[in-house]
This record gives C-alpha cells, sequence and structure tokens, in this order.
C-alpha cells in the first residue's frame, strides 16, 4: 500500500470512529458495543498474527506492556463508549486531541523527561483553555447528562494517556500487532465483566446499522488502523504524521453535524480552535524544521 493511501486512511477512520461509537451503543447497549468491538479486533488481530507469523513475544516485558496496555484500553474505552452516548460525536475526537499535550505533561512528571519548554507549556495552557470553553458550554453540546459524559470523556483521555506513557516507561520492542493482541486479550475479560453487571443479557433485535458501526470498528478502528498508523510513522517525518490530530477533529464534528444532524454552535468551535491551536503550538518543535525545509527549497 503507498504512503500516501495509508495516511488518508488513518484520516478516515480516525475521523469517523467517533460518530460509529455513537451509532454502534443505540439499540445495543454500551457495554455489549463496547465487549462485541474487542471481541471482534481481538480474533481479527489474532488471525494477522498467525497468517503473517509475527512473533509473539512472553517475556517478561512483554507481559507488563501487555497487562499495562490492557488495563488502559479497558479504562479509557468503557469512559468513551459510556460518555460518547451523551455527548455530539465530534467532542469525541476533539477531547482526544488532548492526548498529546496529556501525555507530555505526565511524561515530565513520572519519567522525569525535560520535555516542558515555554512552547509546550503555552500549548498546554492553550489546549486547557479550550477544554475550559466546552465544558462552560457543556450542558448544550448533548442530552441531559451531557456535563457528566464530558467528564467521562476527560477521564478516558487521562487513562488513555497514561497508558502511552507507561508503555514508553516500559519500553518493550514487542511487534506493535503482537501488543495489540496481548492488550485486547488481557481488556476482554474485563469487558465482559463490565458487561455482566450492567445488563448480560444480547440484544433481542440488533439494529443493522449498529451492528455495522460495531464490526467496522472491531475490524478498522481496533485493527487496520492501528497498524496503518505504524506503517505511516515509519515512512514519513513526525510533523507529517502529527497533522493526523489537527484534521480528524474538524472532520468529526463535520461528519457528526451532516450525518447526525449535531449542532455546532460557536463556542464549541471556539473550544476546538483553541485546543488545535495548543496542539500547533505544542507540536512547534516539530513544525519548524519541517517549515524551515520548505522555505530553503530542493537542495541543488
Amino acid at each position: 500500500m503507498s504512503v500516501p493511501v495509508a495516511y488518508l486512511a488513518i484520516v478516515l477512520i480516525w475521523s469517523t470512529t467517533p460518530l460509529a461509537i455513537q451509532w454502534s451503543t443505540q439499540g445495543t447497549g454500551f457495554a455489549f458495543a463496547v465487549l462485541a468491538r474487542m471481541l471482534i479486533g481481538t480474533v481479527v488481530a489474532a488471525l494477522l498474527v498467525l497468517v503473517w507469523r509475527i512473533r509473539f513475544p512472553l517475556h517478561a516485558r512483554a507481559r507488563r506492556a501487555y497487562l499495562v496496555g490492557g488495563v488502559g484500553l479497558f479504562g479509557a474505552m468503557a469512559l468513551t463508549y459510556w460518555g460518547a452516548r451523551y455527548v455530539n460525536s465530534g467532542l469525541v475526537s476533539v477531547l482526544f486531541g488532548l492526548s498529546p499535550l496529556m501525555a507530555g505533561v505526565l511524561a515530565a512528571v513520572w519519567l522525569g523527561e525535560k520535555s516542558l519548554t515555554r512552547a509546550k507549556v503555552a500549548g498546554t495552557l492553550l489546549g486547557a483553555g479550550g477544554l475550559a470553553v466546552i465544558f462552560v458550554h457543556g450542558s448544550a453540546l448533548g442530552g441531559e447528562h451531557a456535563l457528566a459524559g464530558l467528564a467521562a470523556l476527560l477521564a478516558a483521555v487521562f487513562i488513555y494517556s497514561g497508558s502511552l506513557v507507561s508503555l514508553k516507561r516500559i519500553g518493550d520492542d514487542s511487534p506493535p500487532l503482537a501488543t495489540t493482541v496481548g492488550s485486547l486479550t488481557v481488556s476482554l475479560p474485563l469487558f465482559a465483566l463490565v458487561w455482566l453487571m450492567s445488563d448480560g443479557h444480547l440484544p433481542e433485535a440488533m439494529p443493522a446499522r449498529s451492528g455495522a458501526a460495531i464490526a467496522y470498528l472491531g475490524v478498522f478502528g481496533s485493527v487496520i488502523g492501528f497498524a496503518l498508523y505504524y506503517y505511516v510513522i515509519k515512512h514519513l517525518d513526525t510533523g507529517k504524521v502529527a497533522l493526523i490530530t489537527l484534521i480528524t477533529p474538524v472532520l468529526a464534528l463535520l461528519l457528526g453535524n451532516v450525518l447526525n444532524g449535531e449542532a455546532i454552535g460557536l463556542r464549541l468551535w471556539a473550544g476546538t480552535s483553541l485546543i488545535l491551536l495548543g496542539l500547533t503550538v505544542h507540536q512547534g518543535e516539530t513544525w519548524l524544521p519541517m517549515l524551515r525545509r520548505l522555505r530553503a527549497g530542493p537542495v541543488g
């Protein structure tokens, strides 16, 4: 697959994932929807590991990575699916755009990284300002429990970011798809427990749209999107890859508006713009070298 096609596929998958999450819970319940997605993802990823004969390490460091990744995946996805029922789908992508900012702060605190430069601090403050604007306007962004949904999503982003930093600290060098299988396998019993405690019944009549959304998320959202992302990382510089986090929130908001009738008010755009501006400033050390190369033009 060509790199541009893979890049476009990632943008499309990540932009449509929030809306698919919301659709998948309609008529099925959030616990069954996320359990079914992860079960499909585990089976597909395991088959790929077997067919492509990818090594699946079981040494101590790999097992720690599977455990941390699985627990982090469970916490982030369980809260995301619960919260996504109460807010506009585009906000899921917007809030997850904060993950690089959160991960930077957590890396500085937990790993002692000297990464909080002035630009990164300014970007983090801008992102926090955008988040504040969204929360102030939270009651108008969804249904009766919109603020609770926003809080759950913010907690999901924190857990997701913390999981990334913890995995970096472990430093496991297992193949990405193997880590995916290990993490999904660890998370499955936890998702099953939540389903049993919240409902424990299979949907009597699953809406066609919900079933299609679950299958789409299980195959594309949990496996293919992840594999393509690592493929793109290997072939493009960091600046171009980081553009994905700026494109997907805007596309997700627009898709929610067009396909789901979700209103996008001025304050939501303002909060989203501040978060995206914060990401741009935060990643300044990545953008500037790329811009200098473009300005310098071809050599020779």
